[in-house]
C-alpha cells in the first residue's frame, strides 16, 4: 500500500472559520475526510498520514524523519511559511520522494508577497486554488 504524509503549516488548524470566501468551508478535519473518501471513491487503497503544526521547527523536524520513511510523495501545505522559510525549504530538498506543494487558495491573485513560495524551489508541482479539492489532486499526481 503506498503512504503519503501531507504536512500542514500555521493556522491551518483554523480552516472552516477562518476566512472561508478566501480557503474555504471545510475544517481540515473535514478536509482529511473527504480526501481519504475521495481516494476510495476513486479505488485508490492508500495510508494517508496527516500532520499540522503552527510551528516550523515541529514541521521541519517531521520533513526529516519524512526521510527515513518510505513515502510514495509528500503533500506540504507550508501557509504562509511558504512564503518566508529557507528552512523548510532545505529540509525538503532532503527528502528523496516527490513533493507536492498545496495552496488552498490561489496565492497569485492576492497580496504580492504571497506570490513568492520560496518553498515550491523543492517541489516537484504545485497545487493551488482548487481549495480542499488541491489535497486530493495532488495524492491523485502521484498515483497515476
Amino acid at each position: 500500500m503506498d503512504k503519503f504524509l501531507v504536512i500542514n503549516g500555521p493556522n491551518l488548524n483554523l480552516l472552516g472559520s477562518r476566512e472561508p470566501d478566501i480557503y474555504g468551508k471545510y475544517s481540515l478535519l473535514e478536509i482529511e475526510d473527504l480526501t481519504n473518501k475521495r481516494l476510495e471513491n476513486a479505488g485508490h487503497k492508500v495510508d494517508v498520514e496527516w500532520f499540522q503544526s503552527n510551528g516550523e521547527k515541529e514541521i521541519i523536524e517531521k520533513i526529516q524523519a519524512a526521510s527515513n520513511a518510505s513515502y510514495k510523495a509528500v503533500i506540504i501545505n507550508p501557509a504562509a511559511f511558504s512564503h518566508t522559510s529557507i528552512a523548510i525549504l532545505d529540509a525538503l530538498r532532503v527528502l528523496s520522494c516527490p513533493v507536492v506543494e498545496v495552496h488552498l487558495s490561489n496565492t497569485n491573485q492576492r497580496e504580492e508577497f504571497r506570490s513568492n513560495k520560496i518553498t515550491a524551489k523543492s517541489s516537484t508541482a504545485v497545487i493551488e486554488g482548487l481549495k480542499e479539492k488541491g489535497y486530493f489532486l495532488a495524492i491523485l499526481s502521484q498515483l497515476i
